[in-house]
């Protein structure tokens, strides 16, 4: 099928142009682009029309698509170099896609340009557009020609054929090598050595190294002693020269150069030709953004004819969209780097706040509900029962850890913003490790861990802040422990050596792994977590322990071996006082004992919150059992058949969601109540246990009279 070609006299000078592709929305893209330059487009759908239609009829330019279903464009284009009418047709393909091989076997075929889809509608043009001109040159060639006699027709066609050809061939050749690289100083050395001395014997090109303009770069192809050189820094360029290219960014230009101006002119190469008479010189352009320039000096055996200027303009084009796409490639390479670090410090920065939040309210709901339970506790009994004093010392330890978990985060903040002032004054190690201890021996005792103290049998005395260095010591202790399997061991030495104190906590604990050591000191930066949150804590106490050894002038290092096989941190902190022999102290082991009470099945691996509501429940006249993790819940189960149990989610080795799901499977216990009692309170939490059969969902800290009166709501039920 072809394009209207309009009326005769309209059409008289048209030349035909084939474009060929199997998709008609393709075909009808391409038709409208090349309806612009006035010609008949004629579309073929298929290899075996296309060939149809070059059997009736000559084309200036034929636009054929690689692949196609029944015969590929490289098979049609090797057909119609096979008939001699359009042996010489040029044949530009168009592909999404083109490795080396196929592109070489295409240029062996004829072909004079490739063209990737989807295509720019002003090169697709002005690519074309080159050709029509050269057909059209050949139609008025031939049609002068065949006035005259036939020798000198045969030998003007001749000529007009080698020279149109060796223009295609330049131009083809030129287009592979532009479009080979997409690094602007690469395709700058391939475009002079197409030009020097094929097309002239000096060139220069002038290019933007930026998009502002406000910086260039200058290439020049100069004679050497060896032949002609690469590329080079152009410097002794002359300076009129220079004026000429600056000028020709804007509009192409004549270029004015003689001998005399170059032997007039003390900053020019002396290794340049002298008799270099003039030349052309051609804007860079895209649109109408300049890129550079590229000037063409001619020699004295050298001129420039409209067909060669013609075809120089066509290059200087193709050269420019090659330089504008490398500059493309260029920014977008930027881009996409700065984009990707730009999302992981987001992503990262969005993952910390959320596992900080998290942990913030899982954290504070946790002491929280023993400190209400206890309250509850104590307003139910008379002052002077010994109850009364024992809910107050739960209130005590848990009112203690809120404020060191207050504390932590208010120090984070003073340390970040140089607000915090030590008080330095002469201190004794022993008297630092002795107040770590006495913080840390709670959860210690808890959780049954030896703790080994070898410290030196003298005295030894530093600079610093008492409280500040036993919050160091306290942290890595607390770190250890929390990181340590129950019935674990811990050792702490300190000493003196080469001038330096150091204090080095050991444990046999989960270890760091590889990945995670060099960040261990970074804030808010714990190792994996699973549902119980056994661990606790907010991540920041090692960040205190690297801020607070620092302002002290020292130092600390975590070691590993990895994941199972226990840490080591090490601090190290300039030595200041004296050394005063007196008794050994040798070295001490300490065993704590975990003193567990248990009452009701209430399950929660936190003492005190299990503790304070079985109290609870117990004075309201239930039969209470505690447990304090899954295992230990499902014996209880099993043996005492519960009515109701309070089930905290966030348990050890076994959630409380498995724990749910396997009290159901026990037909004596379809009845039972479940009640959740946990510190994640999220939509998606509340739902989950709603899937998992429990009946209510209630997050810590809550008042026991709603617990009670889910019970006691749940009793009339049930019996009615």
């Amino acid at each position: 099928m072809s394009a209207d070609p309009g009326p005769a006299t309209e059409s008289g000078d048209k030349v035909d142009i084939l474009v060929v592709d199997d998709l008609p929305s393709k075909l009808l893209v391409l038709q409208t682009i090349l309806q612009d330059l006035g010609q008949n487009v004629v579309l073929a759908r298929s290899g075996a029309e296309a060939l149809r239609e070059v059997l009736k009829r000559e084309f200036a330019v034929i636009l054929l698509d690689v692949n196609m279903p029944d015969i590929d464009g490289l098979e049609t284009a090797g057909l119609i170099r096979s008939y001699k009418k359009s042996a010489l047709t040029p044949i530009i393909f168009i592909t999404a896609f083109s490795d080396e091989v196929q592109t070489l076997r295409g240029y062996a075929l004829g072909a004079v340009d490739y063209i990737y889809s989807p295509v720019i509608p002003d090169v697709l043009r002005s690519k074309v557009k080159v050709f029509v001109d050269l057909h059209q040159m050949q139609k008025r060639i031939r049609s002068q020609a065949e006035e005259r006699i036939a020798r000198e027709r045969a030998e003007a066609g001749r000529r007009a054929a080698e020279e149109n050809m060796r223009r295609f061939n330049f131009l083809a050749r030129a287009s592979h090598e532009l479009s080979g690289s997409l690094e602007r100083s690469r395709n700058a050395r391939r475009l002079l050595d197409l030009v020097v001395p094929e097309i002239a014997p000096l060139a220069l090109l002038q290019l933007d190294v930026n998009e502002a303009g406000g910086a260039t770069e200058l290439h020049v192809v100069t004679p050497q002693q060896s032949g002609w050189g690469a590329a080079s820094d152009g410097r002794m360029v002359p300076a009129a020269l220079l004026a000429q290219l600056h000028k020709a960014r804007d509009e192409k230009g004549i270029l004015n150069l003689t001998a005399d101006m170059l032997a007039a002119d003390e900053s020019c190469r002396t290794d340049w030709p002298r008799d270099l008479k003039g030349g052309v010189v051609l804007p860079l352009r895209i649109g109408e953004r300049s890129l550079g320039a590229l000037a063409l000096v001619e020699g004295a055996a050298q001129t420039f004819n409209a067909q060669d200027l013609s075809m120089l303009e066509e290059l200087a084009g193709r050269a420019a969209i090659a330089f504008d796409n490398a500059r493309l490639y260029s920014n977008l390479q930027q881009e996409i780097v700065e984009r990707q670090e730009a999302e992981l410090r987001l992503e990262e920065a969005s993952r910390r706040k959320d596992e900080f939040l998290a942990m913030l309210s899982h954290e504070l709901r946790n002491p929280l509900a023993p400190i209400v339970n206890a309250v509850e506790v104590m307003r139910r009994t008379a002052p002077g029962e010994n109850s009364l004093a024992w809910a107050r010392d739960i209130i005590e330890r848990q009112v203690t850890h809120l404020r060191r978990l207050v504390d932590d985060l208010l120090d984070v903040a003073r340390i970040a913003q140089g607000k915090v002032s030590l008080c330095i004054e002469q201190v004794q190690l022993s008297a630092i490790v002795e107040h770590a201890i006495e913080t840390v021996q709670p959860l210690i005792a808890s959780k049954r861990h030896e703790l080994v103290l070898r410290l030196p049998q003298i005295p030894v005395w530093l600079a610093g802040d008492l409280a500040r260095l036993a919050q160091v010591v306290a942290n890595l202790l607390n770190n250890a422990a929390k990181y340590t399997p129950p019935g674990g061991h811990i050792e702490l030495a300190a000493g003196q050596r080469d001038g330096n104190v150091f204090i080095t906590v050991r444990d046999n604990g989960v270890g760091i792994d590889t990945e995670l050591l060099p960040q261990v000191f970074d804030l808010f930066t714990q190792g994996k977590r699973s549902l119980d949150r056994s661990q606790g804590g907010l991540g920041i106490g090692l960040t205190l322990v690297r801020q607070l050894v620092e302002q002290h002038g020292g130092r600390v290092e975590a070691l590993s071996e990895g994941s199972g096989k226990g840490a080591t941190f090490s601090v190290y902190l300039p030595m200041n006082g004296k050394v005063v022999a007196i008794g050994a102290s040798g070295s001490q082991s300490i065993r704590a004992r975990n003193d567990r009470r248990r009452r009701i099945l209430v399950v929660d691996d936190n003492r005190d919150t299990a503790e304070s509501m079985s109290a609870i429940l117990g004075l309201e006249g239930h039969e209470v059992w505690s447990a304090m993790d899954g295992v230990e819940a499902l014996g209880y189960a099993s043996r005492i058949v519960p009515d109701v149990v309070l089930l905290d989610i966030g348990l050890p080795n076994i959630s409380g969601y498995e724990v749910a799901n396997l009290l159901m499977q026990d037909p004596r216990l379809r009845g039972t109540l479940l009640i959740a009692l946990t510190g994640y309170g999220q939509p998606a939490d509340t739902a989950r246990t709603a899937a998992c059969g429990f009946h209510h969902h209630f997050v810590k800290p809550v008042e026991p009279q709603r617990i009670l009166d889910a019970i006691r709501g749940w009793g009339r039920a049930d019996q009615v």
